[in-house]
């Protein structure tokens, strides 16, 4: 199952792996180069069938880090167009993860003084969310966005998604998870309006709901469209599984083709029982009551632990992260461990047998 083709509209995965978007924190001025083609390029010659790229943000303010990656310009594009013709010469589909950080932007990398904020005098910039409530201690409180700047962070990402195809990627992902801006309007915890922004679920995803519909009515219709979402906040009185499964079902009628489905990032706060295939459920449920197709993420890291996730039910792609990182060949061991074919790049033919 791990190795059965994946379709998502016009677009065919050779297998269920996904690399799951993992920020460098090495690019200047959002710019990729090439520790980010060596870094993406090596998954796709590993064999993955899907490669997201980081977290990109869709204007200056909307990056983690002051070294994420953007494309909030032309002069942006070339440099990512530039890693999507090797990853697709590899044979893998090249995705990019649109984002906007929110209240939990303007941060240092976090191998300086572990990801501190960043003042605006020091080259930082003011945040914005739904409400003046900071992330954490260190943080400074957002600026909330009024309906106008809702706006525009909407046009925005919709401009992200025109120039991502003219980089030639085939699929775009829509980060709405781990506590970043659209998270921050789903969740009650951090979203404490009381304008039409607010309240409801209905109000608190009307945000995140319209820009999705923005890119999807930007992006090519023979190409998917994805959506990342923390399933719960792991949190009393924040987001939970039964608002995502009514949140999916909202998304799939947008025409969203698949739910990457990760859980928490709202709160530093967070008791979260982390462990192998801790988030799997949360895939499965949605992918069940949604009736949308989804992909789990989280500490998965055995070939047949991940091919259980997808005989079981439990979802229909496998997103790793921390296990790439230690072995971008890791499709590569898997195949052979499930006795799969797969096709191994003609230079490493002779470390097969």
């Amino acid at each position: 199952m791990l190795f059965t083709p994946l379709a998502l509209r016009g677009v065919t995965l050779r297998n269920r792996i996904a690399v799951s978007p993992m920020c460098q924190y090495s690019a200047v001025d959002g710019v990729a180069n090439d520790w980010h083609l060596v870094h993406l390029g090596a998954r796709a010659v590993g064999g993955a069938g899907l490669v997201i790229f980081e977290a990109t943000g869709v204007e200056p303010r909307a990056r983690i880090s002051t070294a994420d990656l953007g494309l909030w310009s032309d002069a942006q594009v070339e440099p990512l167009a530039r890693i999507v013709r090797f990853v697709e010469s590899q044979g893998a589909v090249a995705c990019l993860q649109l984002a906007h950080a929110g209240r939990k932007g303007s941060t240092r990398p976090p191998w300086e003084q572990g990801g501190a904020p960043v003042p605006p005098g020091q080259g930082g910039w003011v945040t914005v969310g739904p409400s003046a409530i900071p992330f954490g201690n260190g943080f400074a409180a957002p600026e909330p966005l009024s309906e106008a700047g809702i706006a525009e962070v909407t046009a925005a990402f919709a401009a992200a998604a025109r120039r991502a195809r003219a980089a030639g990627f085939r699929a775009v992902e829509v980060h709405a998870a781990h506590g970043y801006l659209l998270h921050q309007f789903l969740s009650p915890l951090s979203n404490q309006r009381t304008d039409r922004y607010g309240g409801s679920l209905e109000n608190r995803s009307r945000f995140p709901l319209a820009v999705v519909e923005a890119v999807r009515r930007e992006w090519p219709q023979d190409l998917p469209l994805l959506v990342r979402i923390s399933a719960t906040d792991w949190m009393p009185g924040g987001w939970d599984v039964g608002e995502a499964v009514e949140l999916c079902r909202r998304l799939k009628a947008l025409g969203v083709d698949l739910v990457d489905t990760s859980s928490g990032g709202l709160s530093a706060a967070a008791q979260v029982p982390v462990g192998p295939g801790y988030q799997t459920a949360f895939a499965e449920r949605i992918r069940r009551e949604a009736a949308i197709p989804t992909g789990a993420v989280g500490m998965i890291t055995a070939p047949e632990q991940a091919d259980h996730v997808l005989r079981s039910g439990q979802a229909d792609l496998v997103l790793l992260a921390r296990e790439l990182l230690r072995d971008p060949y890791f499709p590569l061991r898997a195949s052979a461990a499930l006795r799969a074919p797969h096709a191994w790049p003609n230079q490493y033919l002779r470390a097969k047998t």
